[in-house]
């Protein structure tokens, strides 16, 4: 039986007080007690998950839901009564559902397809390095570069007017932070709800040729017309298309620079640079929580039992510093080339559009570093303002010379 940490230890979620590494409370969490109890701030209590060989076996049983109604389910904010259902996302579905929604668009996300995207890809890039050059000093990094690339990218893939960033990104970032109202966060996503309904509507009567109108194509063909499904699919894939990749951009960029034998090695040798994409994944694993379930059955993981109706945490910065998975766990090291990492989860779960997020961080730092090779952070790494009030961790702003 595992022990659980002192009432102290046990709030949940922890701040990362360095920017390159995880909370402290996880290696004592993976150390002492790696399956504990932690209370939320939703008013809820967890498990958290500390062990890579943990959390890949709670990402694989079946026995564990996705379900974010589930009374269980481990919130991280309170939840409210509503009126309005929830949109049915793949990101909340199980076995039998899951499966058939999720091979109905993953083939717009294979590395074939992914490579046919590859010359607009580098275009963008370039495009946003044109735009970094002609801007005062210091440059705004986060805003001229790693913010519109995946924000580009996933606008044209799904068909959404790039012309409307502003608003689903100022409704994504509410949902995102921690600190967002119940009222606001309510209100962003019944905003950004009714907007993406729109745009499906528009594409029900006239398929346009991006992955919206090909899957309502592909809906009529079936005869399984599913409005809802659709408008969730483009709102998960529409947040989670730029949000992650952009924070990952920012990031990488300053771990690099403050690892200059790490960057010269892929400046001299850019075959290096899947590998080093590969590891800062897992380094920052900046969507921690991600891999959050609720026991449908009695499970035993790890020694402890864990009750049906429980709530998990999978915590994948903790699982992917495991040093019972990679040695020196802590140390940025681009030639591990460990791709059993959990940066974008695991088994049936695994984020969709992974394929597309590693094509767009080898493009970014293949020609950023070639194309500015003078770039430096205009700050001390303590004075940025990283996203320590959001649940995908990241950075507000970059500021660059060069």
């Amino acid at each position: 039986m595992t022990e659980v940490l002192d009432q102290e230890a046990t709030s949940f979620p922890m701040p990362r007080t360095c920017p390159f590494d995880p909370p402290p409370e996880y290696r004592e969490i993976r150390e002492e007690a790696p399956i504990s109890k932690v209370s939320l701030p939703s008013g809820r209590e967890a498990w958290v998950i500390a062990r890579h060989e943990d959390v890949r076996a709670v990402l694989t049983n079946p026995a564990f839901s996705s379900d974010r109604n589930h009374p269980g389910f481990p919130l991280l904010i309170p939840n409210v009564n509503r009126d309005r259902p929830f949109l049915p996302m793949l990101i909340s579905m199980d076995a039998p559902e899951h499966g058939p929604a999720r091979r109905a668009v993953v083939g717009e996300f294979t590395v074939r397809r992914m490579e046919a995207l590859r010359p607009r890809i580098q275009e963008i890039v370039d495009e946003r390095i044109d735009a970094v050059l002609a801007a005062s000093q210091p440059a705004n990094l986060v805003e001229l570069f790693s913010l519109p690339i995946p924000s580009l990218v996933i606008c044209e893939l799904l068909g959404v007017p790039y012309a409307d960033h502003d608003y689903f990104q100022a409704r994504s970032s509410k949902l995102l932070n921690r600190t967002t109202t119940v009222e606001e966060r309510i209100a962003a996503v019944d905003e950004l709800r009714d907007y993406l309904d729109e745009l499906v509507t528009a594409k029900e009567e006239e398929p346009t040729d991006d992955l919206l109108g090909r899957q309502v194509l592909k809906q009529r063909e079936t005869g399984e017309v599913e409005h809802d499904e659709l408008v969730g699919m483009a709102f998960l894939l529409l947040i989670a298309g730029h949000e992650t990749t952009a924070n990952m951009i920012s990031l990488s960029t300053v771990g690099l620079l403050e690892n200059p034998e790490q960057l010269e090695a892929i400046k001299n040798d850019p075959s290096k640079t899947l590998l080093a994409v590969e590891e800062l994944l897992r380094y920052f694993t900046i969507a921690d929580t991600a891999t959050a379930r609720v026991a449908t059955a009695d499970v035993e993981i790890g020694g402890q039992l864990i009750r049906a109706g429980e709530g998990v945490l999978g915590l994948g910065y903790s699982a992917n510093r495991d040093p019972e998975a990679f040695d020196n766990a802590d140390d940025l090291d681009i030639e591990r080339g460990a791709r059993h990492h959990v940066a974008f989860g695991f088994g049936a779960h695994q984020c969709l559009g992974q394929n597309l997020a590693r094509m767009e961080l080898q493009i970014v730092f293949d020609t950023l570093f070639r194309r500015i090779p003078t770039l430096k952070v205009a700050a001390p790494i303590d004075d940025l303002p990283f996203k320590n009030d959001a649940s995908i961790f990241g950075l507000h702003a970059l500021p660059v010379t060069w």
